[in-house]
This record gives structure tokens, sequence and C-alpha cells, in this order.
């Protein structure tokens, strides 16, 4: 049987797409989390919601939790008729579940 444990703090690089009515965001290092929201101080806080519920959901499949690798993003091939008006890149710390054996 496993047990929660506490939570442990990792970084992970993110990307905030600015678009003209809102931003959205993804991990490069965890596929599958992408969030959106108004302004910038909403989405980092529904981005961190959305990567600990994803961290906490893999943790409890027994999966592994991504690593943090990635340290920059390249913009060259991004298309411009994808509506992103600019890019704020910038580290999003998360807490990250701890699951141990229980008795």
């Amino acid at each position: 049987m496993k047990g929660l444990g506490l939570a442990m703090k990792k970084k992970f690089l993110v990307v905030y797409e600015v678009g003209a009515n809102n931003l959205s965001g993804f991990l490069p290092d965890v596929p599958g989390v992408v969030s959106t929201a108004a302004t910038l101080e909403q989405m980092r806080q529904v981005m961190r919601e959305a990567v600990e519920f994803h961290l906490e959901a893999l943790a409890g499949d027994g999966d592994p939790i991504p690593e943090s690798t990635t340290t920059s993003v390249d913009f060259a091939e991004e298309d411009p008729e994808h509506g992103v008006l600019s890019c704020i890149v910038e580290w999003l710390e998360v807490g990250v579940p701890q699951y141990h054996a229980v008795a």
C-alpha cells in the first residue's frame, strides 16, 4: 500500500504564450500539461495547480515523475500564424508528491 508523503519542491521551465485575449502555457518537460488564463498572475497559479495535479496522478499510478532537464526554448520554428504575440519563459516551482510504502 502507498501513502502520500510531504511534497518536495522542484522547478520546471514553463513557457507562457501571450495571445490577443489570454495566455496559454506548457512545460516542455511535462508533456500533456497545458493551461490558459486571462492574466500572467492567474496563469502562474493555474499552471502550478495543473502540474501538481498531473504529478500526483503520475505518482499515484506508480509512474515516474519527469525530470526537469530543459533549460532553454528554441522559437526558431514558431509559426507566426499561431497567434502568439510574445512568450514569457521562466521557472515554475511546484510541489512534487512523495509516496512511500505503508504497512
